[in-house]
């Protein structure tokens, strides 16, 4: 009995677990059989430009990813523009000029995000420069208090100590 409970318990498993793969989201089904062009050089050209452009709906996915209708209708675009002769440059020029530079996933080091990839190294070398300087200061502050006791103060501590 207990054999049959264990059967039965793992094609359930199984089972769910094909489900979930069947129906989980694959980035190869986001670009429909009609979006695809003729020309296999057009078309892989297309899924480059794709892959570097952001969902706007997703964010944090690439258009080549997205189910989203919006997704669906820049894949269109980016492929009608290549169809027409345009470079890839000029066609992701033209998303950026319509949509921003946030539909870049990977925006371009120019203007005020030079900031953005500077910041980073500029943070981490002042904050060990900074850790430098306290650690010396420590140190010579730490030197300067163990100076000897002068006579006076030698005195007046064997004083307290002997009563």
């Amino acid at each position: 009995m207990s054999i049959v409970r264990g059967v039965r318990y793992w094609c359930g498993v199984w089972a769910v677990t094909l489900l979930v793969l069947g129906v989980a989201p694959n980035g190869s089904l986001a670009v429909q059989p009609d979006e695809i062009l003729a020309d296999p050089s057009l078309e892989q050209r297309a899924r480059d430009i794709s892959k570097n452009i952001r969902c706007l709906v997703c964010r944090n996915e690439s258009i080549d990813e997205s189910n989203a209708d919006l997704a669906r209708d820049l894949r269109l675009l980016v492929r009608e523009r290549l169809v027409s002769g345009e470079s890839d440059k000029e066609v992701i020029d033209f998303v950026v000029e319509r949509y921003g530079e946030y539909v870049l996933l990977r925006p371009l080091v120019s203007g005020s995000n030079w900031l953005l990839y500077a910041a980073p190294p500029a943070i981490f070398f002042f904050s060990v420069v900074l850790g430098l300087l306290y650690f010396r200061s420590r140190r010579l502050a730490d030197a300067t208090q163990e100076q000897a006791l002068d006579q006076r103060e030698l005195a007046k501590l064997n004083e307290l100590l002997d009563n």
